[in-house]
Formats: C-alpha cells, sequence, structure tokens
C-alpha cells in the first residue's frame, strides 16, 4: 500500500492511501514516535539499545511544516523545530493509522 496524498488538517497528519483508506495521525504522538536513531535508539555491534539523549520538545517540535517522500516507501515529515530524521515507511505509518 502506498499514500496517495496527504495534508495537514488541524493538529492531525491525514493520509489518503491507494486502496481508499484514511488515516489520521495526531501530530504530537507522531512526532514522539520518531523512528530515527536518536529518538528511538539503535542497536550496537552487540545489539544492546544505544540511546541518544532524550528529545527535549518545544511547542514546534509539534508542528509539521510539510512531508517529504522517500523513494517509492516511506515518508520524512520536516518538522518546525528543524527535526526532520525520521523515516517513516508506508508500512509502518499504516500499521498506526
Amino acid at each position: 500500500m502506498r499514500p496517495q496524498s496527504w495534508q495537514v488538517l488541524g493538529n492531525e497528519l491525514v493520509v489518503i492511501w491507494d486502496d481508499g483508506h484514511e488515516s489520521y495521525y495526531p501530530l504530537e504522538q507522531l512526532r514522539r514516535a520518531c523512528p530515527c536513531a536518536s529518538c528511538s535508539g539503535e542497536p550496537d555491534l552487540f545489539g544492546r539499545m544505544s540511546m541518544g539523549p532524550k528529545p527535549r520538545y518545544v511547542p514546534a517540535s509539534f508542528q509539521l511544516e510539510s512531508v517529504t517522500p522517500i523513494g517509492n516507501y516511506a515518508l520524512q515529515p520536516n518538522w518546525a523545530d528543524g527535526h526532520n530524521y525520521g523515516i517513516w515507511t508506508f508500512d509502518r505509518l499504516r500499521e498506526r493509522g
């Protein structure tokens, strides 16, 4: 499944999928669940989860400026506080909504 279109509506990101399904993602929840290594951690060579510093959120952290398509597999939110490292695969995003 792939998104056909997306837009911010109030405090949600609305995604229309190619099967007609509509998903509504609250912006704050989407940002707090950011899948990037800085926000969610990443495993080291031994499989231990390595976490960076805990994110510090400000009001701009939950304001979505744009969404960039990444190849044919993901969307990348660009947040007003400059954070744009999280890449949401279509599968992962669809599972959330």
